[in-house]
């Protein structure tokens, strides 16, 4: 099969025919239909991940249809599968008590273990797999892997936005656009904030009620005046010091802050205000991606036309592009996100 191979950090990948994988007993394998290029795979590729070795094959935001199950698999040749970032056993504490997202055992496609950025996937734990539903397109199910369901279980599972909350949403990459759609279709008001004049406009045509350029200073001052005393929820999508920091000093007392960017490398420790924190009575949530029992709730708010997350899909790419599209972020990045559909280019 064809495949796209981190063999140096910073360099493009490599295209290479590898083997196909090996059908786990517990799982399938996929033909991958789609894979979205995530920033969090440049961590990888730039070497600041500390799981991205040499010779992995990337890519954890896919769907496709299974060609070979296991004999321990729930699911069967044809099925139609969206699958989460994180495959989780579903037999320890963590997976026992509704919290798959922390398992200890979990597996990670395009981290440790070969990834979608190929024309087939091994997926172990396949009963963390969903079926596709007929009404989502792969390309726009390939983004809910990681950026959407991050988001959806940031706002919902972590930080419990309610209808009529402002949110203010700082980096409006991937997980921070996928943030402002859904936050919207929960009924909150939402600030933006970015680098970038095109990506904000972008926002305010997806119904932000105001959009903020952070060179322009003061971004926490600015969102506590649009919104009357601070915003509610915050969401930091970049893991840097200064996007942390407005969002931590944007809310209003008893706000909650969630920390969606990946502090990762250079980034991992960092100086915050803990003097807002206290002062404020705030609340500090961590969240990486979604158990898998919550895709339903997301799905379920997708098919019903409560909220369109077509316009998160900017550009559809071959696996050749993959190396273009990773490089683009050590910049600001244009609006939307890119798809892999190709995978013979």
């Amino acid at each position: 099969m064809r495949a796209a191979v981190l063999r140096d950090y910073n360099a493009p990948l490599s295209i290479e025919d590898v083997p196909d994988p090996d059908c786990p007993d517990d799982g399938v394998v996929l033909k991958v239909a789609a894979c979205g290029v995530c920033r969090s795979d440049w961590h990888g590729w730039t070497g600041e991940h500390p799981r991205v070795k040499p010779g992995q094959i990337g890519g954890h935001e896919y769907c496709g249809e299974v060609v070979a199950a296991g004999p321990q698999a729930r699911h069967r040749v044809g099925d139609r599968l969206v699958a989460p970032f994180i495959l989780a056993c579903g037999a320890c504490p963590s997976c026992q008590s509704g919290h798959q997202n922390t398992c200890p055992n979990q597996r990670l496609p395009g981290f440790v273990e070969p990834g979608a950025f190929a024309e087939y996937v091994a997926v172990p734990f396949d009963h963390n797999l969903s079926p596709l539903p007929d009404s989502l397109s792969p390309t726009v199910a390939a983004g809910l892997g990681c950026r959407v369901t991050t988001a959806w279980h940031a706002l919902t599972g972590r930080a419990a936005l309610a209808a009529g909350e402002w949110l203010a949403v700082h980096g409006t990459g991937g997980v921070g656009l996928s943030a402002l759609l859904l936050g919207r279709a929960l009924g909150a008001q939402v600030v933006v904030v970015d680098v970038v004049p095109e990506k904000l406009t972008h926002a305010l045509g997806l119904g932000a009620a105001a959009a903020l350029d952070a060179r322009e200073g003061d971004t926490a001052a600015r969102i506590r005046e649009i919104t009357g005393g601070g915003a509610h929820v915050s969401v930091e999508a970049l893991g840097i010091a200064e996007t942390v920091n407005a969002s931590i000093e944007c809310l209003r007392p008893l706000g909650r802050h969630v920390q969606v960017g990946m502090p990762v490398g250079h980034t991992a420790r960092m100086e915050i205000n803990m003097s807002a924190v206290y002062q404020g009575n705030i609340a500090l949530f961590g969240t990486r991606g979604m158990p898998s029992w919550r895709y339903p709730s997301l799905l379920s708010l997708i098919e019903r036309g409560a909220v369109d997350m077509t316009p998160l899909i900017a550009r559809e790419i071959g696996l050749s592009g993959v190396s273009e599209e990773l490089a683009a972020f050590n910049g600001p990045t244009p609006p939307g996100v890119a798809v892999v559909t190709d995978f013979s280019t």
